[in-house]
């Protein structure tokens, strides 16, 4: 059951990423800011299954369905990574650094809100 439920949650997320990242290109923005807003997002969800685990607020297998899922799906190092390298290869590096700094603080961030309640 851990596996289905890690599969479906997976789906799900990179389902969820790709539409992101599509809607913030209709939008007349760079894909990298679909993958910012997910990879923050991500960073949201898992902060607050972190800190209700002590909870016991979900089930073992709905905590593998959101935070190794879901939020494994829906957040990406290897595009943040490959846009950020493009960015600096196609020497628009105030941008790429930017969004390098960004995707850090606003991970961290957004992981640490639930860590204060």
């Amino acid at each position: 059951m851990s596996y289905l439920a890690i599969f479906v949650g997976g789906g799900l997320g990179s389902i969820a990423r790709f539409g992101l990242s599509r809607w913030a290109v209709v939008v007349g923005r760079e894909a990298m800011w679909g993958t910012l807003a997910a990879n923050t997002l991500a960073c949201l969800v898992l902060g607050y299954l972190a800190f209700s685990v002590a909870d016991n607020a979900y089930s073992p297998n709905t905590r593998l369905l959101l935070a190794t899922g879901f939020c494994g799906g829906f957040s990406t190092f290897s595009t943040f990574s490959l846009e950020a390298f493009t960015l600096l290869q196609t020497g628009r590096t105030g941008l790429a650094l930017l969004y390098i700094g960004l995707s850090l603080l606003l991970g961290i961030a957004a992981f640490a809100v639930f860590a204060f309640r």
